[in-house]
């Protein structure tokens, strides 16, 4: 597929993908939902790729959805724009491999729903987060309410969705949407050094322990602690786990060959 909304490159084990278009500050529409969910399905299919980060260009992340695009629709036809932007999300969220949103600038609506599939998110000293959704006469309708409540809790979610203020990157760490909160021109690089750190691991160990983070968020405790015990168990079919365990006892760094 030719892309014409996102770029992609790979950096030993890296896949850096930008979303691009900044002249409607990055924001969404169909074809970048569309061109999503194909990129991420052809990454979790890429053994060249172990981890993810999604950015943007110029001063955005992704601003929300292309209000032009959607404000003449019918109900009808605004649901199939939900269900494709529902795709690309639940693409991203589901994607084996981690990814990790570099938050650059505006992380509005749709932005900020699409920051909520990420694993681990770094913004910006200058980013900007909020659901103004309220202010447009509509709701969140992505996800941003369910996921955004059990990330920061009922009351803070309540606040952002009912005012449909913004709040700055400081504010974002302190209610614990975000990670880490970096210098501007710093972004990028304090993004590939966690992607680092990830891709020293065992891909097999994370890409069980992401399904275990994001089905378990939902189960029953024993559920959820099944599904741990079950994970755990299948990592004992790996050389991985051979290696990191030989590694512990010769007090080495193990070196994983994720198989």
């Amino acid at each position: 597929m030719e892309y014409k909304s996102l770029l992609l490159t790979k950096e030993n084990g890296l896949g850096i993908v930008t979303i691009n278009r900044p002249d409607v500050l990055n924001a969404r529409n169909n074809e970048l939902s569309n061109e999503m969910y194909d990129m991420f399905t052809a990454i979790e299919n890429d053994p060249e790729i172990r981890v993810v980060i999604l950015t943007g260009t110029g001063k955005s992340f992704i601003a929300g959805a292309d209000i032009r695009e959607i404000m003449e629709l019918g109900s009808v036809q605004v649901e199939a724009f939900l269900i494709m932007a529902r795709r690309a999300r639940d693409r991203i969220y589901g994607c084996k491999q981690p990814v990790i949103a570099a938050i650059n600038g505006f992380c509005l609506g749709g932005g900020l729903e699409v920051a909520l599939c990420c694993d681990l998110r770094i913004a910006s000293e200058t980013a900007t987060f909020g659901l103004p959704e309220i202010n447009l006469g509509i709701i969140p309708a992505g996800g941003g309410i369910a996921r955004l409540v059990k990330l920061i809790g009922m009351a803070r979610a309540k606040e952002m969705i009912f005012t449909g203020d913004t709040c700055d990157s400081q504010a974002a760490l302190k209610m614990g949407f975000l990670n880490q909160v970096v210098p501007s021109g710093k972004l990028m690089d304090e993004a590939k050094a966690m992607a680092a750190r990830l891709l020293s691991k065992s891909s097999i160990a994370l890409n069980y322990a992401k399904k275990s983070c994001n089905s378990g968020v939902d189960m029953s405790l024993a559920a959820a602690t099944d599904m741990d015990e079950n994970y755990f168990c299948r990592c004992f079919a790996s050389e991985d786990q051979k290696e990191g365990m030989q590694a512990f006892v010769e007090k080495r760094k193990a070196n994983f060959k994720n198989r």
